[in-house]
């Protein structure tokens, strides 16, 4: 018996336009931004405590309208050090992070799935091109956000029988 590594990929999901920001994904988290849906730096966190990349970027252009991904309570709205950062909580226990957006909430204030929560500043550029950082996490560690939006990424190699 011979094994063929098939790759299962969702290719026609990544390169499809987005229909609309208020849209829900699969897994119940809509995108942010009204654009294609395209990361431009994947999470990455080798340990709790060294070096690493806490979320991902997402293409977006300066001044750009944020919409909350998910329905929550706004925890944080200011700056942190030089970049304005808005925090949502969600139902789940998620705690989510947007930079650098500029907001007008307040914490305390509840907003909906699909709702305005800010616009992507325009001083404040985590790539050439624009990026929303999104951070999320859950029970007090830093978990990667982008599976809450449901095909951002292909399924993972599938190794399947090959009979002759």
């Amino acid at each position: 018996m011979l094994l063929a590594v098939v790759l299962l990929c969702g290719l026609s999901q990544l390169s499809a336009p987005h229909a609309s920001a208020a849209t829900a994904s699969s897994v119940g988290w809509q995108w942010p931004v009204e654009s294609t849906p395209a990361v431009s730096r994947e999470f990455e966190l080798a340990s709790p405590y060294g070096a690493g990349h806490r979320g991902i970027d997402i293409v977006a252009a300066p001044g750009a309208v944020i919409l909350a991904p998910a329905a929550g309570t706004v925890r944080f709205s200011g700056f942190v050090v030089d970049r304005p950062v808005l925090s949502i909580q969600h139902a789940d226990g998620a705690l989510t992070s947007y930079e650098p957006v500029v907001s007008e909430l307040e914490p305390g204030a509840a907003v909906l799935a699909g709702q305005r929560i800010g616009v992507l500043s325009t001083g404040h550029r985590h790539s050439p091109e624009g990026s929303l950082h999104i951070g999320l996490r859950q029970d007090g560690a830093y978990r990667d956000p982008a599976p809450r939006f449901g095909a951002l990424h292909p399924p993972a190699a599938v190794l399947l029988p090959l009979y002759r």
